[in-house]
Order: structure tokens, then sequence, then C-alpha cells
């Protein structure tokens, strides 16, 4: 195959481990973005010209950790207008573990293509001994440029595991295997030269949902949403700060099946009264969260079902931005996606 032939892929750098460096090949944590640019890791990965022709652009160079919405409209608006270049065949994004699943799903219910679009990043610093980034890299632009990739939804690949964007979460602070599945397993592996496809998302997603980049652009001031992390004493004083800050949606990440402690659930009932949404998460990182209670329902309470405490507050202010306050949409949104 030709050069000219090979497929074109969009690559949108947005900082993270992967373009970022240490003080000498054994410091694997501590490490800070230094002069390491998306250019010097396509340089240091010459068989991704193998692959496809990459044309590559810096969205953001920040530690993923300190990621905000407005690095999502950029990366959104980026990855619309790539997407409607009929010569582009996929888009990779790269990113900073920490918050790698938000931007995720948040791209994945808002952007309008079918083209893959693979986030990829490291557990390491390019500086280090054995650094992951540069594989991680070369197999998200042979994901993206995969003909059978499309349809999936926005994809996150790392250490030869392909996960839905929707269910993807960091488990692991320090390990390359740093993300799972949890409810859904890998929709595909990559095995030696081969990705293995093994299923697609079963919720709606970015053509099947009314949310856009667009329509989010649009407030001058976002929602609020807070999470709030219950525990032993937990006495509602973060509930009724977060009401005082003008938090419009709650997510409380609750005990086991989304539980209450009865001293915060006073302070979630006077907040519920008030017109704040509350969503019942869980601190528990897998499984499902269910109703619960009968009074849960009748103040209106919404379960997260298996979505994140994290994933529930990014859909909670797509629906807010699309909808406003409306309960009935809030509570479809959440039994839909």
């Amino acid at each position: 195959m030709t050069s000219s032939s090979l497929p074109r892929i969009a690559l949108f750098a947005t900082g993270g481990t992967i373009v970022s460096s240490g003080a000498d090949a054994l410091q694997m944590t501590g490490y800070r973005i230094g002069d390491f640019t998306v250019d010097a890791l396509l340089s240091a990965v010459p068989q991704l010209a193998q692959v496809a022709r990459i044309e590559a652009r810096e969205i953001a160079r920040i530690d993923s950790m300190s990621m905000t919405s407005q690095v999502w409209k950029d990366l959104g608006a980026a990855i619309a207008e790539a997407a409607a270049d009929p010569d582009i065949a996929g888009i990779v994004v790269t990113h900073g573990t920490d918050t790698m699943e938000e931007t995720a799903w948040f791209t994945h219910l808002t952007a309008k293509t079918e083209k893959p679009i693979v986030f990829t990043g490291a557990m390491r610093p390019a500086t280090a001994l054995a650094a992951d980034g540069p594989l991680n890299l070369l197999n998200a632009v042979r994901i993206a440029a995969d003909p059978a990739a499309r349809g999936r939804g926005v994809l996150i690949a790392l250490n030869d595991v392909i996960l839905s964007a929707r269910d993807a979460m960091k488990t692991n602070p320090t390990n390359v295997a740093a993300f799972s599945g949890l409810v859904q397993g890998p929709l595909g592996l990559v095995a030696g030269d081969a990705i293995v496809w093994l299923g697609r998302p079963e919720r709606p997603f970015g053509l099947g949902t009314p949310f856009s980049v667009e329509q989010f652009s649009r407030p001058r001031r976002l929602p609020r949403v807070d999470i709030l992390y219950s525990h032993a004493d937990d006495d509602g004083v973060l509930v009724r700060a977060a009401v005082a800050a003008r938090a419009e949606v709650i997510v409380h990440a609750g005990t086991g099946n989304g539980s209450i402690h009865e001293e915060c659930e006073k302070a979630l009932a006077e907040a519920a009264a008030d017109n704040v949404f509350i969503i019942r998460a869980s601190r528990v990182p897998g499984g499902c969260v269910t109703p619960g209670l009968a009074e849960w329902q009748e103040r209106g309470y919404i379960p997260a079902g298996t979505l994140s405490p994290q994933k529930c507050r990014i859909l909670a202010m797509l629906v807010l931005v699309q909808f406003g306050w409306s309960p009935e949409k809030m509570k479809e949104a959440f039994a839909t996606f």
C-alpha cells in the first residue's frame, strides 16, 4: 500500500502523561508536562507512517486532572470539523488518563458521526523506561483506521484493550492496565497485528442522542452539577453548601445501592423540595444502582443505573442545557443513555 492510499486520521492532542517528561528513565510518577510535544511523540513512532497519514493538531496542553468543559467544547468542535471531511477515516484523541473517561463520555454523547473516535494516553511519561504511550498511540491509530470500528461510538484504547466510553473507568492509579469496563467488558482487543472485535454499545450515543457540542456551547453559564461522596457521619453540610452555591443537580455518590445517611437525607429532601435534581449514584465502582426506597421515588430522586458519579454529572449537565428544568426529560435520559 502506497502512502497516498493510506487512510487519513485526524489526531487531536490535549496533553497528559503521554507527552509528559520525568527527570530520568526511572521516574514513573510526579512528572510534569515539559517540552515534549505531540510532534515529538509522532516522531518517536515511525511505524505510524505504515498505518495512516496523520494530521495532528494540539487542542490543549494540560494535565487532565485540570480538565475543563471549555476544552470539551474546543475538542468537540475540532472533532465535528474532522468528521465532516469525507477524506478523514477516523479520529484519535490523546488525553491524560485521570479524566479521560469524562471527556470520552461527553464526546460519546455529543459527536454526530459514525466514524471511529479513539481516545488513548499513557500511564508512564514519554521519558520512562518501557513507556507505554508509543504503542498505545500506534494501536489507537490502527483502530481508528479499521472500517470495522465504525458505528461503535467513542472508544478508549490502552494496554491492548478497547472499551466503550460509556463503561470505561480508571481503576488503577499507576498500573499500565489502568482501565476496566466494569459492568460491560471490552468491545475489542488488540492481539498482535489483529484487532479483534467483541461487541457494540447497547445504549444510544452520538447520532442517537439529542445532545450536541453546539448546544452545549451556547449558555453563558453552564449549569452547576456537584458530586457529593457519602461516608460515615455524613451530616448534609456539603449538600446545603452545594445548594447555596446554586447547584442545579446534586449527584449523591452513596454507599452500597446509592444509600443515603439518615442525617444527609434531611438535606437532600430539602434540596429536592427546592427543585434541585438528586441523582442517586454509588461510591461502589461496579454494578447497577436501582430505584431503592419508595420515599426516594416520591421525592423524585433518579437512580444512576450503571453510570459512575462523574458520568452522571456530565449527562445531567447535557440534559439541563438541552431541555432546561424538566423532571421527565432527566428521568428519561438516565433510563435511556
